[in-house]
C-alpha cells in the first residue's frame, strides 16, 4: 500500500489526523487522551506498518538525538564510538542533527532528547525541560545545563606535579591561543605564572625555544592542540628530548611517540553522556560529571641534572 501516512492511521483507528499526531509524538503538550484512544491508534499504527522514527518511544525504547557544533565524525570520533556503544547498552536509538540552523528547535524534538558536542551551541534557545547534555564544560549562569567533561585541570595539575618531582623549576606552558573551557580548566590546572604561559598556534616556535634554553627553562608544557608543532620546532632548534628540554603534553597528540602526559577519556565520555541522558529522560534531574584522565608516563620527562 506504499508510504503509510497518519491519515491512514487515522482513518483505520476511527480518530483525526491531530490525535494520531499527539499519540505519535507521545502527547508532549499533555492533551487529555482517552487511554483507550491512544491504544487504538498505536494498534493501528503497528497494523499499518507505520515507520514514524518516533513508534520506538511506545515501546519505551527512546530516540536520542546528536548534534555537532563542528564536523561530527571528523572532529569527534572516539566521543561518537562511546556514544554508540553505550547507546546500545541501555537500547536505545540514535538520530544525528545537522549543524544548527532554521526549524533546529522543531528538528531536535524528534527525539527524547539530545546530546550536544562542541560548542557554542544554541541550547539556551530549547524550550525549559527539553532534556540536553552537553559534552564539554557549560558555563550559564546557575549551572542549568547539564554537561560531562574530562577533569583537565586535576590532571594538568598532575603533569606539573610529575615534572616538579624530578627538579623542574623552570617551565614554560605552551597555551593554545582560543579561550575554550577546556583550554582555561587547563590553564588553571598548571597554576603557571603569567610570565611563564606562551598563547600560540605552535608556529614560529624554534627560535624562542632556543632563547628558552639559553634562560635556563628545563621543560615545556603544551596542550594538545599544540604539540605537534611544538615538536616539529624542537626538531628545527635541535633539541633533544628529553636530553636538551623535558616535554609534557595536557593530553595526548593524534600519532608519533608516547609523549608524558594524561590520556582524554574520549570514549569514556560519550558514554558517560548517554547514561546522564538517559537519567535526564527519566526523572528530569540533571547534573555536572567530570571523569579522570588517566596518566600517561611516556619518555619525556627526565630528572634534573
Amino acid at each position: 500500500m506504499g508510504r503509510v501516512r497518519q491519515t491512514d492511521i487515522a482513518r483505520v483507528a476511527g480518530v483525526s489526523q491531530a490525535t494520531v499526531s499527539v499519540v505519535l509524538g507521545g502527547n508532549r503538550t499533555g492533551v487529555r487522551l482517552a487511554e483507550s484512544t491512544r491504544l487504538r491508534v498505536l494498534k493501528a499504527a503497528e497494523q499499518l506498518g507505520y515507520a514514524d522514527p518516533l513508534a520506538n518511544q511506545q515501546a519505551g525504547h527512546d530516540l536520542f538525538g546528536i548534534c555537532a557544533a563542528t564536523p561530527a565524525f571528523e572532529a569527534h570520533q572516539a566521543i561518537l564510538a562511546g556514544i554508540e556503544a553505550e547507546a546500545a547498552a541501555l537500547g536505545k536509538d540514535l538520530i544525528m542533527f545537522t549543524a544548527p540552523g532554521p526549524g533546529f528547535l522543531r528538528r531536535t524534538r524528534l527525539a527524547d532528547g539530545c546530546l550536544f558536542l562542541g560548542g557554542p551551541t544554541p541550547v539556551e534557545q530549547l524550550a525549559t525541560g527539553y532534556p540536553i547534555v552537553h559534552i564539554g564544560r557549560r558555563q550559564e549562569p546557575g549551572g542549568c545545563v547539564p554537561w560531562v567533561d574530562a577533569d583537565y585541570a586535576s590532571a594538568s595539575a598532575e603533569v606539573l606535579a610529575r615534572l616538579r618531582r624530578a627538579g623542574h623549576r623552570r617551565i614554560r606552558y605552551l597555551r593554545e591561543p582560543g579561550d575554550t573551557p577546556a583550554a582555561r580548566e587547563r590553564e588553571r590546572g598548571i597554576g603557571a605564572d603569567p610570565g611563564s604561559v606562551v598563547r600560540t598556534d605552535g608556529t614560529v616556535l624554534a627560535t624562542a625555544i632556543r632563547g628558552w634554553l639559553g634562560e635556563g627553562v628545563t621543560a615545556l608544557v603544551v596542550d594538545e592542540a599544540v604539540c605537534v608543532p611544538a615538536q616539529r620546532a624542537l626538531r628545527a632548534a635541535a633539541v633533544s628530548v628529553p636530553g636538551d628540554l623535558s616535554l609534557a603534553v595536557l593530553g595526548r597528540p593524534p600519532s608519533g611517540p608516547e609523549i608524558s602526559g594524561f590520556e582524554v577519556p574520549r570514549r569514556a565520555l560519550g558514554r558517560e553522556a548517554v547514561r546522564l541522558l538517559a537519567s535526564v529522560v527519566a526523572t528530569g534531574a540533571g547534573e555536572h560529571r567530570l571523569l579522570a584522565c588517566p596518566p600517561v608516563a611516556g619518555a619525556t620527562i627526565a630528572p634534573v641534572a
